[in-house]
């Protein structure tokens, strides 16, 4: 039987095994520049994990790792904010907040500590801290947070009335909320650290006991306003006093002092006129007498002297307002 030759013929234009290689290498070679170079943006960290073990952190920018899943990494968002709302959900924040309609009584619903249900809404601001810890020291790390902070708010209003809870107890409620939820998740090793925490609407339940509720509110809304409105009168009329209270010792002291000059003047002018007087007793007589009545008929109009001894008004000389004294 004749031999035949079953090698197929050489088509046109297949690759040769060395541009077979070359692109092969290639491929390669982009598959490790791709896996061993990462980027961390400047809001994250990254946690670099090798074969799953936690290796080392990195900060933003452009970082290399080992390639085809040797290192993985995984970015967590350390310098951003996060928010966790309790009784209700924000749908769009913007200038007119959206809020849902559905309610969560789960969440806000409380017993406070005279035995009255409240329905409390409020927020938590958190930030991570510690990335490795966030990562692998809590399972599920959201319902971890809600956990711990519906616990210790239902704690903080249990131990409260709900007329404090309402009321002067709120900014409290806030301080020492945000204070225990720290020490806990310090404790527990979180790598979390509430920012803020803010209540929100605190209410009894819908229905009578609200709308009464709501009235007692107000009224302690009024009462503080007035309270305000009477410390703005008190400090503007206080001052207002005092400075009046000042103009007056001020023009007493004045007073005072002119009284005072005016007295030391008189005495000393008498004590001039007695020195006078001890030495010329009469010449200083007559010279009072005759002041004396200058002084008495120096605005007088139409005035007459006349001489006691005679029996008709006889005048002797008339005193006009036009002369500045009398002659006897």
């Amino acid at each position: 039987m004749a031999e035949r030759d079953v090698t197929p013929a050489r088509m046109a234009g297949n690759f040769s095994p060395r541009a077979v290689g070359v692109v092969i290498g290639v491929v390669v070679l982009f598959a490790i520049v791709v896996s061993s170079v990462f980027v961390v943006d400047q809001r994250e960290t990254a946690v670099v994990l090798r074969f799953g073990r936690f290796q080392r952190t990195a900060d933003e920018g452009l970082h290399f790792k080992l390639p085809f899943g040797i290192d993985r990494n995984i970015n967590v968002e350390t310098q951003q904010i996060k928010k966790l709302e309790f009784g209700y959900r924000t749908e769009r924040a913007g200038v007119q907040t959206v809020f849902s309609a559905q309610d969560f009584p789960g969440e806000s619903i409380m017993l406070t500590g005279d035995l009255n249900i409240v329905d409390v809404e409020w927020s938590i601001q958190y930030r991570i801290v510690d990335p490795r810890a966030y990562l692998f020291n809590v399972l599920d790390q959201e319902k971890t947070l809600r956990d711990i902070s519906q616990s210790v708010i239902n704690q903080l209003v249990g131990d409260r009335a709900i007329l404090d809870v309402i009321g002067a107890e709120r900014e409290n409620i806030e301080f020492i909320g945000q204070e225990r939820m720290n020490d806990i998740f310090a404790s527990y090793e979180l790598g979390i650290r509430v920012t803020a925490l803010k209540l929100q609407n605190i209410v009894p339940p819908k229905g009578a006991v609200q709308n009464a509720f709501e009235d007692v509110n107000k009224a302690i809304q009024d009462r503080s306003r007035f309270i305000e409105e009477g410390k703005e009168a008190y400090n503007q009329a206080i001052p207002r006093a005092r400075g009046q209270a000042l103009q007056i010792i001020q023009e007493a002291e004045g007073y005072k002092e002119e009284r005072i000059n005016r007295a030391l003047g008189d005495t000393a002018r008498f004590r001039a006129v007695y020195e006078e007087y001890a030495r010329n007793p009469e010449v200083t007589r007559a010279r009072l007498y005759y002041e004396m009545f200058e002084n008495v008929f120096l605005t007088a109009d139409g005035t007459d002297l006349i001489d006691r001894n005679l029996d008709n008004f006889i005048p002797l000389k008339n005193l006009v307002p036009t002369f500045q004294g009398a002659t006897q």
